[in-house]
């Protein structure tokens, strides 16, 4: 994550998203969502990956630590921070400072991101129900719900295959994460939807 923040920072784009190759992206929710936050903000929103702060020990002089407690957004459903939140968090995030905070605190990127915001920022998480993780029952979003979402995922909870429900275009076999199908419901026109045919 530590080269993404980077390549955003060299970028001079207004938002950082971040998310896993096993998620959906709904641009037209993404940008409706970033859109409702006003630029003066500092803006870190996503989904909370527990029902509860993390709890993490950060080291002190003389050998001590410290327990600290924060949200974080789970990568697995993607989260997104604006470039004003983000320049704050370069001491603590950007080149190899990333990595150096991370291993600091003994955990993953995601939780670093929530650690950096609040603990190192005093800012704070925005939780929105929009990102979806595998670890989720996606099959309780409604197709109406589908196409407000903004991003979906797939993946294999609790020994089954945990999907989207979703009737067609594509059966479960051609389309086991239903994202084509998904797409195709958001985009009908595109070229490799089948075109339904009105008698």
């Amino acid at each position: 994550m530590a080269a993404e923040f980077d390549a955003f920072l060299a970028s001079g784009l207004r938002w950082f998203c971040h998310v896993d190759d096993d998620n959906y992206v709904n641009p037209w929710a993404l940008l409706r969502l970033l859109r409702a936050f006003p630029a003066a903000l500092d803006v870190y929103v996503g989904r909370p990956s527990l029902n509860r702060p993390i709890r993490a020990s950060e080291p002190q002089p003389r050998n001590r630590t410290r327990l600290v407690q924060f949200w974080f957004a789970t990568g697995g459903a993607g989260f997104c921070i604006n470039r004003k939140l983000a320049l704050r968090m370069v001491p603590w995030a950007s080149g190899s400072h990333f990595v150096d905070t991370s291993a600091l605190i003994r955990l993953p990127d995601d939780c670093t991101v929530g650690y950096i915001v609040e603990c190192k920022l005093g800012n704070r998480l925005r939780p929105s129900p929009l990102f979806h993780s595998h670890l989720e029952t996606l099959q309780l979003l409604g197709a109406a719900q589908l196409l407000e979402q903004v991003t979906l995922s797939y993946g294999v909870f609790e020994g089954k295959l945990n999907v989207i429900k979703l009737p067609g275009p594509f059966s479960p076999e051609e389309d086991p994460s239903r994202f084509r199908s998904l797409h195709c419901l958001l985009y009908p026109d595109t070229p490799w939807c089948p075109q339904l045919v009105v008698p």
